[in-house]
């Protein structure tokens, strides 16, 4: 498939999607180079999270922090404030501590692939993307649409995740010297708006003739799955405290582990075993149980959190470690959202910001 990589780009050059981190093709035609830091900060964003949640914190974050240095001198708590609603937290952490490393050298990102992956954070895929997007390294770049792509392309029956070594060999030995940044972006798009994971429009797709799944008639059939593993339950309780004036009493969780260095209300904890976590209330009080747990989906297990509620007066004293968010303060708290739904189930609306 000698022309494949031209055919594609020629492509991407008509199609490319207009997102506020990438320099469009026109652009780098005319020499205008990709911001290493605007790459790196969105290819952080985009772990594990769609290009639609992550545009409007893209452009909150390059607005309060247009450099490395404006994000390394940022207390950690308002990025991790910035950061609630993206999820995965241990980005946060990360991305702020590579951003400490960086700023304290000078600023400059490495400009290599292995330069890269001794930053915090920053894994395979990540160093390769930031490699040849920002810098013209001709490195493999692999995310969950270029899998799609050569699956299909190559027609590989092996299960992801069994098939990703085969997969990446085939883009690396596809992945072109010139424009590989574009390449990568190229393929990602191409995953992204036309070899969807449903009803691919193979129509419309530059690769067609090349592709051993269309070909075959059935694209639909790849990248193979393996048999998901059942996803075990959690459980365990919230403690939701009301203040008369509508503040709500919250604490940060230990910096490291799940949600780390997030907010929270006060709660049990979530026992990977059968039973529930074990947890008394913050404050004595008239503690009420809401009608139905809370249910949060992660990753690796489903947590089932119940909720009780309480009333306290303004003079009531929050326990060291504990302070009481106003109303008006708690919806901009760096709450992820299983605490957000454990207060909205005792306090309706109470994370919803006001205009």
């Amino acid at each position: 498939m000698p022309d494949l990589a031209e055919r594609l780009l020629a492509w991407y050059d008509r199609h490319a999607r207009r997102l506020p981190w990438r320099v469009p093709p026109d652009n780098r035609a005319v020499g205008e180079r990709a911001d290493p830091y605007r790459v790196w900060l969105s290819e952080v964003m985009l772990q594990q999270t769609t290009v639609a949640a992550v545009k409007s914190y893209f452009a909150a974050f390059v607005a309060r922090w247009p450099t490395v240095h404006d994000l390394a001198a940022a207390p950690e708590a308002e990025v991790m404030k910035a950061w609630a609603g993206l999820g995965y937290y241990s980005r946060a952490r990360n991305m702020k501590a590579a951003a400490d490393l960086v700023a304290a050298r000078g600023g400059r990102f490495p400009a290599t692939l292995a330069g890269l992956m001794d930053l915090p954070g920053v894994g395979g895929y990540t160093a390769a993307a930031i490699a040849a997007i920002a810098f013209d390294e001709p490195v493999a770049v692999v995310d969950g649409n270029v899998e799609r792509v050569i699956a299909r392309l190559f027609a590989i029956g092996t299960p992801v995740p069994a098939a990703k070594e085969a997969i990446r060999a085939h883009q690396s030995r596809l992945t072109p010297r010139e424009r590989p940044g574009d390449y990568a972006q190229a393929m990602m798009d191409l995953g992204a708006t036309i070899c969807t994971p449903k009803r691919p429009a193979c129509a419309l797709c530059p690769l067609r003739d090349d592709c051993r799944a269309f070909a075959d008639g059935d694209p639909d059939r790849y990248p193979v799955k393996a048999a998901k593993a059942e996803r075990p339950t959690r459980r365990g309780h919230a403690f939701v405290a009301v203040r008369s004036d509508g503040a709500v009493l919250l604490r940060r969780r230990a910096p490291e582990g799940l949600l780390g260095g997030m907010t929270e209300v006060p709660g049990s904890d979530w026992p990977d075993k059968s039973g529930t976590g074990q947890g008394a209330p913050p404050l004595a009080g008239e503690w009420r149980e809401a009608p139905a747990p809370v249910v949060h989906v992660f990753t690796h297990f489903r947590l089932e959190l119940t909720v009780h509620r309480a009333e306290f007066s303004v003079a009531a004293t929050a326990p060291s470690g504990h302070w009481w968010s106003p109303p008006e303060e708690l919806p901009g708290e760096a709450l992820p959202s299983v605490m957000k739904k454990a207060i909205e189930a005792a306090v309706p609306g109470a994370t919803k910001k006001r205009r």
